[in-house]
């Protein structure tokens, strides 16, 4: 029986008779594909990057396994819809913390129509892309036990300041629930951030890649981090932790040429879980009440 994602926090969800992405439950994700170029696009960058010797397996791990497409009763209720069939990242972990975070101080791709590039430009002005060089989409966070999860409202994210996205990274790893009045108290950061196969290790894996390739240039692309708070509070190895690339319908043919838009949001996103692992004590301003809101999970 396919269903909606308990565990997706950006991007257009299949719930009230919309069009999204479905689970099947057993390890695969299915996402629709859009109607225009972008669909297609999706597509053929899958199919050509999973068999594509220049890319490194280490690399390639980064990335949803792919599994051609298939054709399926649409989650809006207009009938059959192609749709990719990928690996479901967040398989096998039980209430993930999950964050979205797109990379790039720029979002639209060179050769996007003027009016995409406009809508682009101001939604990248209006949050952080441009200032930080990366935006946070959304995030659902296991608040520990039965008190659900915080998940800050779309609308709330868009509005992120800067120090906004340090508490919500911080946040992201803390015991501490995000209504709580004093600062987040960062207990799971080394387990999540720090440890030789955390947060931070990959996403300096990643940057090595991205130093040297000049295959594609990706745009609009998101880091999307999870962990397992159970098997972190348990000190079960690994706790879960897991660091993927998702959304490829704006990757371009890098032509031999450094994507140094994605770089540079990458390094910048390091930067700021850097300073976290330096420095986990540090104090911030509460939080806007408009930036919290609650949900029961299980």
């Amino acid at each position: 029986m396919l269903r909606p994602p308990d565990h997706q926090v950006a991007g257009h969800q299949a719930v009230e008779g919309q069009l999204g992405p479905l689970v099947d439950g057993a390890g695969l994700l299915y996402k629709t594909l859009q109607g225009d170029d972008r669909g297609a696009q999706e597509a053929a960058f899958y199919s050509s990057f999973s068999s594509d010797p220049r890319v490194p397996p280490h690399v390639r791990a980064f990335f949803p396994g792919f599994h051609g497409t298939q054709l399926l009763p649409a989650s809006d209720g207009s009938g059959p819809h192609p749709h990719l069939v990928l690996d479901d990242l967040a398989a096998g972990l039980r209430r993930p913390s999950l964050i979205d975070i797109k990379i790039g101080a720029c979002t639209w791709y060179p050769s996007a129509p003027d009016d995409y590039i406009r809508k682009c430009l101001k939604k990248d002005r209006d949050t952080t892309s441009l200032a930080l060089g990366f935006r946070i989409s959304g995030a659902r966070i296991h608040q520990g036990g039965d008190a659900g999860f915080w998940r800050p409202d779309r609308e709330a994210v868009r509005r992120f300041t800067a120090e906004d996205v340090r508490r919500a990274l911080r946040q992201f790893v803390s015991s501490n629930p995000a209504s709580d009045p004093g600062p987040p108290d960062c207990a799971f950061a080394s387990a999540v951030y720090g440890r030789s196969d955390g947060v931070l290790a990959q996403l300096l894996e990643l940057k090595a890649w991205f130093e040297d390739q000049t295959l594609f240039h990706f745009y609009s692309v998101s880091v999307l981090v999870m962990y397992a708070r159970e098997e972190v509070e348990a000190r079960r190895a690994g706790g879960g932790v897991r660091v993927k690339l998702v959304d490829f319908a704006h990757v371009m043919e890098g032509n031999g040429v450094i994507d140094h838009n994605f770089l540079g949001g990458l390094c910048s996103l390091i930067k700021f879980i850097s300073e976290i692992l330096t420095d986990p004590d540090e104090c911030l301003a509460e939080p806007s009440k408009a930036h919290l809101s609650f949900e029961n999970g299980s």
